[in-house]
């Protein structure tokens, strides 16, 4: 009775799926990728438009859905759904990252970079696969190329930061980061560790007198409607590793994991060009929105760095391998 009961069972399945295909055809993987920045940054822009090409080349294999501008939490709360496989895909600032893998931020030491031209052979060459190995560690897949979110700058609200010495005692919220709040103490300044989603209410309430971030995020995010001055210190560039959860990824499809590896690539090489343009026009268009811009004595902050011990204290954190890689592309810091 058995048998006959289990063949019997096999038979309707098998009749089912012959006679109503679409009922058994297999629906796509969908995959989450979540990011804080509005869908007016070139972050979430560059991201619709990988996912656009993925989905379209994947063919219904696996279908990747963004949500940005915090919709899916904070960076920290995010971080936490990437690791447990609530969310997917993550493009996230290596110093967040850094609260986990402490040598992810690496990069983001204080006046370390004069430019890009360091820059992007460090990340893309033994540096970034450097950091990368230091990401697997954790269980997180990192794709190989690294999205710009910019050189960072101070706003502040009631006086512009002119000189180191302007920072003491200066309440600036920062990202929550062992590094920024390291290298705001240096100056004598007072971090607090807010989450961007809270930062414009931070400013408004005057909770903090001022923050740090890219011109572009600085635009987008209109912050120019809660500060008055811009100071281009220039002080620290931040960037976005696109993270993924490591089991998920291992457990795709060879031919999607190229597929997504090689959209992700195309639109973040894109998405670098267009920081590096936008960047050319977003002074005067913050001009025209208010914000008076104050050009500063960039040696003078880094003199402070060093002078305070900085430098030497994050050698001996990040470790002779690492740090040996830094100064190989960004010259000696001591």
């Amino acid at each position: 009775m058995k048998t006959t009961r289990r063949t019997a069972i096999a038979t309707a399945l098998s009749t089912v799926a012959l006679g109503f295909p679409a009922l058994v055809r297999a629906q796509p993987q969908v995959l989450k990728v979540a990011t804080n920045t509005p869908e007016s940054d070139p972050l979430a822009v560059y991201l619709k438009e990988a996912i656009s090409a993925i989905n379209a080349e994947a063919k219904g294999s696996v279908e990747l859905r963004l949500f940005p501008n915090n919709q899916l939490g904070s960076n920290t709360d995010v971080l936490s759904q990437l690791r447990s496989g609530g969310v997917e895909f993550f493009p996230l600032s290596p110093l967040i990252l850094q609260t986990i893998v402490p040598n992810a931020g690496i990069s983001g030491i204080g006046y370390a970079w004069s430019g890009y031209d360091k820059l992007w052979p460090a990340m893309d060459g033994d540096l970034g696969a450097y950091v990368r190995a230091e990401i697997a560690k954790v269980g997180i897949h990192t794709m190989e190329t690294m999205w710009d979110n910019g050189f960072r700058h101070i706003t502040s609200g009631d006086k512009p930061v002119l000189q180191p010495e302007t920072l003491k005692g200066f309440k600036i919220r920062v990202p929550p980061s062992p590094l920024w709040t390291s290298m705001f103490q240096a100056f004598g300044a007072a971090p607090t560790s807010i989450n961007f989603a809270e930062v414009y209410t931070a400013l408004q309430t005057r909770i903090v007198d001022g923050q740090e971030n890219p011109l572009q995020l600085i635009y987008n995010a209109k912050l120019y409607e809660v500060q008055k001055h811009l100071s281009l210190t220039n002080h620290m560039w931040d960037g976005y590793w696109v993270l993924a959860n490591g089991r998920m990824w291992r457990g795709l499809p060879e031919d999607a994991r190229k597929v997504i590896s090689k959209h992700m690539t195309a639109s973040g090489l894109r998405q670098r060009e267009a920081i590096a343009k936008a960047n050319e026009s977003l002074v005067t268009e913050l001009t025209q929105n208010k914000l008076t811009i104050h050009k500063v004595d960039q040696a003078a902050f880094r003199r402070q760095l060093s002078s305070a011990g900085f430098y030497g204290e994050w050698a001996k954190r990040f470790g002779a391998d690492g740090w040996r890689l830094l100064e190989k592309h960004a010259g000696s810091l001591s």
